[in-house]
C-alpha cells in the first residue's frame, strides 16, 4: 500500500535533511522549529522529556498532555504530531536502531525494551520525582557529551543504554507481573511482521510458522505481553491502519476495506466498531474534523 504520511530522518528534525546522523539530542529552547509536516512518521526512535510546559501531543490517535516531569516514546513508523503546541522546557533524544545496536548483544538489549516498538505499550510515562531526577541526570550527561568537539560515540551510546535501562526500571516497577524477556523479543518480532503484512490475510498460524513456533506458544506470548490473543493483535494492527486512512485520506470506506484485505464491508464495519466504539463513517467524520485542519 502506498505510504500517505511523510517519513523523516533525524536530519530533518535539525533542519539538515541530507545529514545522515544517527544520534542527536536537542533542547526545545535551543532548537529551530523543524521544517516538517504534521502528522508524520519517524525512521528513528525519539524519547522526549518534559520538564515544564503544556499543550498535548498525539501518538497513533491517542492524545497525551505534556505534563511536567513526563517522558514520551515514539518508535519508527508511529504517527506523531504535537496537536496543541505551547512553550515547553525539555527536549528530545533521537537515535536509530543501528546507533544503539552496534553488535548483536546490543540489538537484543533494544528488543528487550518494552516501551519501544510496541503499539500496545503506553508511550507516556510520568516517573516519581526521584526517578525522574535520575533520568534527567543521565540526559544531561548525554547532552554534554554530544556538545563536545571530541564527542565519543561509544560514551554517548553507553549513556543512551543507561537511559533506556533507567526508564525500563521505572516501567518494570509499575508492572505487577514481570514479562519474560524472551516473550518480549518474540512479540517484537511478531510486531515487525504485522507492520509488514497488515494488509494481507495472514492468520495466527501463518505468523507462528514464520516465527518457527507453535500457534499455541505465540498466543501465550501475546497474552502475556499485551493481554490480547494473536488474532486480536492481527485485527488491531489492521484497524490501526484503517484509522490512519479514514482520518487523513479521502478514500471511501469500501476502498479502505479492500486495501486492508477485508472483502466483506459489513464484517469490517462490525470489527471496526468493536475495536473503536464507532462505525467507520462516524470515526472518519469525527477524526477528519479534528485532525484534517492541522
Amino acid at each position: 500500500m502506498k505510504e500517505i504520511f511523510p517519513f523523516y530522518s533525524i536530519g530533518h528534525f535539525i533542519n539538515q535533511p541530507a545529514n545522515p546522523t544517527e544520534f542527536e539530542i536537542t533542547r526545545f529552547g535551543e532548537m529551530e522549529e523543524p521544517d516538517i509536516e504534521d502528522p508524520h512518521k519517524h525512521t528513528f526512535y525519539e524519547i522526549t522529556w518534559i520538564d515544564q510546559g503544556g499543550g498535548s501531543q498525539v501518538i497513533d490517535y491517542r492524545e497525551y498532555p505534556n505534563v511536567d516531569g513526563s517522558l514520551f516514546f515514539v518508535s519508527p513508523g508511529q504517527l506523531h504530531h504535537f496537536e496543541d503546541w505551547q512553550p515547553l522546557t525539555g527536549g528530545s533524544v533521537f537515535f536509530t536502531e543501528h546507533f544503539f545496536s552496534f553488535n548483536q548483544q546490543a540489538q537484543t538489549q533494544l528488543f528487550e525494551v518494552t516501551f519501544l516498538d510496541n503499539f500496545y505499550a503506553n508511550p507516556f510515562l510520568k516517573p516519581g520525582p526521584e526517578a525522574y531526577a535520575e533520568i534527567r541526570q543521565t540526559i544531561d550527561l548525554l547532552y554534554v557529551e554530544k556538545q563536545r568537539k571530541d564527542c565519543s560515540e561509544s560514551i554517548a551510546r553507553s549513556y543512551l543504554h543507561i537511559l533506556l535501562a533507567q526508564i525500563q526500571r521505572c516501567i518494570d516497577g509499575e508492572n505487577q507481573r514481570p514479562v519474560s524477556k524472551n516473550y518480549i523479543i518474540i512479540y517484537k518480532k511478531l510486531k515487525k511482521l504485522l507492520d509488514e503484512n497488515y494488509a494481507t490475510n495472514l492468520t495466527a498460524s501463518d505468523y507462528a510458522n514464520r516465527l518457527n513456533i507453535t500457534p499455541h506458544h505465540l498466543n501465550l506470548v501475546c497474552k502475556n505481553v499485551t493481554g490480547k490473543t494473536t488474532t486480536e493483535l492481527i485485527r488491531a494492527r489492521s484497524i490501526l491502519e484503517a484509522k490512519r486512512l479514514l482520518t487523513f485520506t479521502d478514500m471511501p470506506v469500501s476502498e479502505i476495506t479492500a486495501a486492508l484485505g477485508y472483502y466483506d464491508l459489513s464484517y469490517f464495519g462490525k470489527i471496526f466498531k468493536a475495536e473503536t466504539g464507532e462505525s467507520p463513517l462516524s470515526f472518519k467524520k469525527l477524526m477528519s474534523e479534528k485532525y484534517r485542519n492541522l
